[in-house]
């Protein structure tokens, strides 16, 4: 009985321990999205939102409704990727701790 314990302490220990390296790569997530004119760049977190802006000279050539699509189309892309990013992230996670479970405990 001793080792059974023993076993599902030390798998729930490991099964936090990556909880918190998935909480951890998950709040290091940072995506830097440039525009194609290279007016604008933008930095997100890894829940898309902005967290610097950059603007180059060039952004005194556009009108400002060109400013506004610039901005948010590369705002736009950078919190795309990193949402993506999270989603990789979790999915291999998500993987992992399946493939972890007792088949009892997955109904197989």
């Amino acid at each position: 009985m001793n080792e059974a314990m023993d076993a599902l302490e030390a798998r729930v220990h490991r099964q936090l321990n990556r909880m918190r390296d998935l909480g951890d790569q998950m709040a290091a997530i940072r995506v830097r999205e440039t525009s194609p004119d290279g007016a604008v760049t933008a930095e997100v977190d890894g829940n898309g939102a902005l967290c610097d802006l950059v603007f180059s000279d060039t952004i005194s050539k556009l009108s400002p409704s060109e400013f506004e699509r610039v901005l948010v189309a590369t705002a736009g892309r950078a919190a795309h990727l990193a949402i993506v990013r999270r989603g990789d992230l979790v999915t291999a996670f998500n993987q992992e701790m399946a493939e972890s479970m007792p088949d009892v405990q997955r109904g197989d």
